[in-house]
């Protein structure tokens, strides 16, 4: 069965109801532009799909839909509250409309979560995993009173073997407490801050990921990783497997469709490099996608098996023929062109309303002729990469920021190059954890071309360090070390920002050394009537007054672009996908009703930034990392 089929499969027949009736005394909270998706929000069910599709079972049970909540003083926290608020519809953060709480709950507060589950008597003899997509920002996990298991981060994925806190029958209780200080703490964050203005927004506290269970066997699969290398014709697989026995083998299978591509038999816990001879490249224009199925074998019978998916791309730094280094994409310079994409909602804030409004924003990042995205201090659930992976979208990710009240270091160079913060030891141990749960949680995707550790010296401390070792981590990809207004010579990318209109990096100081990107620039405002967060003192670098006025501005920028990309510029990035609360400077408005500028217009200029001859590559850099 295809990925595509298993998963509609999964949406249709495997959801299964944990409660014989939901209370559904539920409703959108105060909304100031709610979305067109906000009636197609079920609080019975909300955000009922897959939610792994890179790593595929057909058992599984979501646990979204309304729970108690409530919001006591911090120094309560020890102990569970005897009786709750009311309810809240997970997985939306309680300040959002569609959580229909809307409260703040601040460093001195703690949220309190509670629900009853049941659990199938089929699954009594299997283990059962608890999954949180992401939770912001420390939780603690309690099953029938005993705590279960802790997690420190707000942007990453993480589960939880409850097997050995089950009490016999099928109805258990479930009680999650989150703490979260926004910006009264060091930990990432993004732009969540307690007084939202300008560039800065509404926190997002607790849960804002899918819930859910899944029944495993007491061995079983934990985790793959998939790195293509497209010069050796090779994909490389490892498996992380529980309770793994000495006998037990992994069985792993790449196809083409209903063809096999190639296979391997190994000792569980060794790496399969397989073979891929020929391989159809992923790419922005032909987004290829393989099967993979990984099959844990105990006396040559399957005890556990994922659906999984992987993509033949490169993603490297060569040099064209005047000697300046480029970005290049399977070998070749392909110029990335993208909008900061900084995935808010009015109604759910980092929670898209509906799986098709999560789609929606890359459908027409597509429609508008972008051929990349940058994820801007943020994290999505991981349909939302997949997505991406179908469509061919190349995705910059960048790591949320925090710890913006460090103090600053000089460090010896160009004038106004490199400047590192101090950051305390525990500041900086919250940063490295959640950084590689990141990498970690999202590596198999193939649209992820680029990390990004630090943006506009936000919290940017030990950059050349940061920087290395997140090439360590991952020298499958490229290191975009600082993006914007702090840069550092050791660096794959020399990154700059500059508003309003395009400009680059010199070409002089760093072009035989670095890739050269405009990393941010744009940021065109027009505020419409109806579609505005507020009703006045809206934000934007340079506003307008109207729709032409706006697309004829945008048309002259991207104009100069060609005369860049000739000269030495390898991507650019403007800002940004949608309106953001009191900002107006997407090419959407916020509850995306608006589309500001024709996207026929748009994809038809934005074609002239990728015509081939613009660039010539040396051969014999082409296939230099």
């Amino acid at each position: 069965m295809n990925r595509k089929l298993l998963l509609a499969v999964l949406l249709l027949f495997t959801q299964i109801s944990i409660v014989s009736a939901q209370d559904l005394n539920w409703q959108v909270g105060k909304n100031k532009i709610p979305t067109v998706w906000v009636d197609s929000v079920n609080p019975a069910k909300p955000l009922p799909e897959y939610p792994r599709p890179q790593m595929v079972r057909s058992n599984w049970i979501n646990l979204n839909g309304l729970w108690d909540y409530s919001i006591v003083p911090k120094q309560q926290q020890e102990t569970a509250p005897t009786t709750y608020d009311g309810k809240i519809l997970v997985p939306f953060a309680v300040e959002s409309a569609l959580s229909g709480v809307g409260k703040t709950v601040g460093k001195d507060s703690v949220l309190w979560y509670k629900r009853q589950i049941a659990i199938p008597s089929k699954y009594n003899k299997q283990n059962v995993l608890l999954h949180f997509g992401a939770v912001d920002w420390l939780c603690d996990v309690f099953i029938n009173g005993k705590l279960a298991g802790s997690h420190q981060g707000g942007y990453d994925p993480f589960s939880i073997d409850i097997s050995p806190y089950l009490k016999k029958g099928s109805t258990q209780e479930l009680v999650v407490r989150v703490w979260d200080p926004t910006d009264d703490g060091p930990q990432p964050r993004g732009k969540q801050v307690k007084r939202p203005n300008s560039i800065w927004y509404t926190a997002v506290t607790g849960i804002w990921q899918t819930v859910w269970l899944e029944p495993v066997p007491k061995t079983y699969i934990v985790s793959t990783k998939q790195t293509p290398d497209i010069d050796k014709q090779t994909l490389s697989v490892s498996t992380q497997l529980s309770k793994l026995l000495p006998t037990d083998k992994v069985r792993i299978s790449a196809w083409d469709g209903t063809q096999k591509v190639a296979e391997q038999v190994l000792a569980g816990g060794s790496e399969a490099v397989l073979e891929v001879k020929n391989a159809k490249l992923w790419s922005p224009e032909t987004p290829h996608l393989y099967d993979l199925k990984v099959s844990l074998l105990r006396n040559n019978k399957v005890i556990d098996e994922i659906q999984s998916y992987f993509a033949m791309r490169k993603i490297s730094v060569g040099t064209d023929v005047n000697g300046v280094k480029r970005i290049l994409l399977n070998n070749q310079f392909v110029f990335q062109y993208g909008p900061l994409d900084q995935g808010w909602w009015p109604d759910g804030l980092y929670t898209a309303p509906t799986d098709a409004a999560l789609k929606f924003d890359i459908v027409k990042t597509k429609e508008f002729g972008f051929n990349m995205i940058r994820k801007h201090v943020k994290t999505e659930p991981a349909r939302w990469y997949t997505y991406c992976d179908q469509m061919g979208m190349l995705v910059w990710q960048d790591m949320p920021s925090g710890d913006l009240g460090a103090k600053w270091e000089s460090r010896p160079g160009i004038e106004g190059v490199g400047e590192d913060m101090e950051r305390t030891e525990a500041s900086e141990a919250i940063y490295r954890k959640e950084w590689i749960a990141i990498m970690d949680a999202f590596h198999n995707f193939p649209c992820i071309v680029i990390w990004t550790p630090f943006n506009e010296a936000w919290g940017q401390f030990k950059t050349e360090e940061i920087s290395e070792w997140t090439t360590k981590k991952d020298p499958s990809r490229l290191v975009n070390g600082a993006s914007g207004g702090n840069f550092f010579a050791k660096a794959q990318i020399m990154d700059l920002h500059n508003y309003p209109s395009p400009a680059m990096p010199s070409v002089e100081l760093f072009g035989s050394k670095q890739a050269l990107v405009l990393g941010e620039f744009g940021g065109l405002g027009l505020p419409l009537d109806g579609h505005t967060w507020q009703d006045k003192n809206n934000w934007g670098y340079q506003n307008f007054k109207s729709q032409d006025e706006l697309y004829a501005r945008y048309a002259t920028f991207i104009d100069r672009l060609p005369r860049l990309i000739k000269r030495g510029l390898s991507a650019a990035v403007y800002t940004q996908t949608t309106d953001v609360e009191v900002e107006v400077n997407g090419l959407m408005t916020y509850d995306r009703k608006v589309i500001k500028m024709p996207p026929e217009k748009l994809k038809a200029i934005h074609s002239k930034l990728y015509d081939p001859t613009l660039v010539t590559i040396k051969a014999s850099t082409a296939s230099a990392k």
